[in-house]
């Protein structure tokens, strides 16, 4: 089960990774095509959420993987959570149901790794 919650930790953290990277490298004229929510929040919310995804994805990997603070794992995890409660609510009022369905996905996922490293597979 481990190796499982590894592998979750990983593919969440290259995926948060990515889409934080992005709206931290791209102004926000280049991200209103892919991310249409992007129009109806104050101007910079990309840069916090960009943010919180990068954060929340090096959360799950560098302090489980160097044994320093490993609760920050699970508590990494749980901030994603939250981060993509708000895309859901978010994609939900601008009707943009595919990104619905993978956001929950996502936001399943981080549910999974916070309750199994706060739980029995803590590190």
């Amino acid at each position: 089960m481990n190796v499982v919650i590894w592998i979750v930790q990983g593919v969440l953290a290259v995926l948060f990774l990515g889409a934080g990277g992005t709206k931290l490298t791209q102004p926000d004229e280049k991200l209103v095509d892919r991310m249409t929510w992007i129009k109806t929040w104050p101007k910079g919310t990309s840069i916090l959420v960009g943010t919180a995804e990068v954060v929340g994805a090096l959360g799950l990997i560098l302090p489980a993987a160097t044994k320093i603070a490993p609760v920050l794992t699970p508590i990494a995890a749980s901030g994603l959570v939250v981060v993509m409660i708000g895309a859901v609510v978010t994609h939900t009022r601008a009707k943009e149901w595919g990104s619905v369905g993978f956001t929950v996905v996502l936001g399943a996922l981080a549910l999974f790794v916070a309750i199994t490293r706060f739980g029995a597979y803590a590190l």
